[in-house]
C-alpha cells in the first residue's frame, strides 16, 4: 500500500481508537471489514460501546451517514424510501429512505420485524433498492455497520440465515481492562469525545483504499486454503449448517484487506486464520447434540484451524531485514505497488 494511503489508514484507525479505549483489535476489524466492502455485526451486551464504535468509524470519514433505530413499527419503507405521488407533477415521485447513504448504522437490528429486516437483504449484496419496479443505486462506499443485544430476547426478533450470512464479519466488544475502563473514566467522564470527533479522511480516499485492496495478491495456495477451511464447515459432525460460497469469497476478500493494513501487497495463511473465526463463525448453525455440550461456532472454527493444513510457503534464498530468515514467497507474480 502507498505511503499516502497507509497514512489515510492510520488517521482512521487513530481517530477510532481515541473513541474505544483498549480494543485495537475491534478497530482494526472495523477498518478491515471497511476495506473489504463489506458489512459489519457488533454483538455484545449492553453499555460496551457497540454504538459509539459504529458512531466513530462512520464520523472519522467525511461521508453521508444516518443512523436508524430499529424498532418493532420500524416499517420497511422508512428503510428503502417510498414513491409518493405528486400532484403537480401528476406522477409518482421517489423519496429516498435513511438506506441512501455511505455508512448506514442500524442499532439493535434484531428489534424491528423480520420484514423490515429484509428490506436490507438486496441493498447489502446488490448495493441497490427496487422500488415498484425501478432500480435505485446506492453510494459508494456503502457500508451497514448494525448492533445488537445477544442476551435480552424479550421482544426481539433473531436474524434469519440469510440476513446473517450478508455480513462479511461479526464482532464482541467486549469489557475493557481495568486500565482502559480507568482511562475511559478520565476521556468520557465530562464530554463525550463523538462530540469533537473531526473527519479525518475523504470518502474518495477510501474509494482508493479499496481499489488498493482488490488489487492485492492471493496465491493459489492460500485460495485452496480458504476453500478448504469453508468446506469443513459443511462436512463438520457439529454443524447442521456449514458456511457459504459468500461466506469463502467474503473470507478472501477480508484476508486481502488485512494483508494490506500489514503493508503488505500479497495475503498469507495468516491473514486467513486471523480472521476465520469473525467471518465464518456467525454463519454456522451447531447441531442440538452440540448445543446440549455447549459447543459454541467459534469452537468449532478454532477446531477446523486446527486440523486444516496450513499451506507450506516456499523460502526464497535472500533474507528478511537482514536477519538472515527466508521470506515467504506466496506472490507469484511481479508484486504490485498500491
Amino acid at each position: 500500500m502507498g505511503d499516502d494511503l497507509t497514512a489515510v489508514v492510520e488517521r482512521v484507525r487513530e481517530s477510532v481508537e481515541g473513541v474505544i479505549e483498549g480494543k485495537p483489535e475491534v478497530v482494526r476489524l472495523s477498518l478491515t471489514v471497511l476495506l473489504a466492502e463489506g458489512h459489519l455485526l457488533i454483538e455484545d451486551v449492553p453499555g460496551v460501546g457497540k454504538t459509539m464504535l459504529a458512531k466513530a468509524l462512520a464520523r472519522s470519514i467525511d461521508c453521508s451517514v444516518r443512523r436508524i433505530q430499529f424498532t418493532p413499527d420500524l416499517l420497511p419503507s422508512d428503510i428503502t424510501g417510498v414513491s409518493i405521488w405528486d400532484q403537480q407533477r401528476r406522477d409518482f415521485e421517489f423519496k429516498p429512505g435513511a438506506i441512501f447513504a455511505q455508512v448506514v448504522i442500524g442499532d439493535e437490528i434484531n428489534r424491528a420485524s423480520p420484514k423490515t429486516q429484509s428490506a436490507l437483504l438486496e441493498s447489502m449484496e446488490e448495493r441497490q433498492v427496487t422500488i415498484d419496479g425501478s432500480s435505485y443505486e446506492l453510494p459508494s462506499p456503502f457500508m451497514v455497520v448494525a448492533t445488537q443485544n445477544p442476551v435480552e430476547m424479550e421482544g426481539t426478533y433473531p436474524l434469519p440465515e440469510a440476513q446473517r450470512d450478508r455480513f462479511m464479519a461479526r464482532v464482541s466488544v467486549g469489557y475493557p481492562s481495568a486500565e482502559a475502563e480507568l482511562q475511559m473514566l478520565d476521556v468520557h467522564g465530562g464530554v463525550s469525545p463523538l462530540e469533537d470527533l473531526q473527519p479525518v479522511a475523504h470518502a474518495h480516499e477510501i474509494l482508493k483504499l479499496i481499489e488498493a485492496v482488490r488489487g492485492v495478491h492471493v496465491a493459489d495456495p492460500v485460495r485452496r486454503y480458504v476453500v478448504d477451511l469453508v468446506g469443513a464447515t459443511r462436512t463438520h459432525p457439529d454443524l447442521r449448517l456449514g458456511a457459504s460460497p459468500r461466506a469463502t469469497l467474503h473470507l478472501l476478500r477480508a484476508a486481502k484487506a488485512s494483508a494490506a493494513l500489514s503493508g503488505r501487497e500479497y495475503a498469507l495463511p495468516d491473514d486467513v486464520q486471523a480472521l476465520a473465526v469473525a467471518v465464518l463463525a456467525h454463519r454456522l448453525l451447531p447441531t442440538a447434540q452440540a448445543q446440549l455440550n455447549r459447543r459454541t461456532s467459534e469452537q468449532v472454527v478454532e477446531e477446523i484451524l486446527q486440523r486444516t493444513p496450513v499451506p507450506a510457503a516456499p523460502q526464497q534464498p535472500s533474507g528478511f531485514g537482514g536477519l538472515g530468515r527466508g521470506v515467504p514467497a506466496y506472490p507469484q507474480q511481479q508484486p504490485r505497488r498500491l
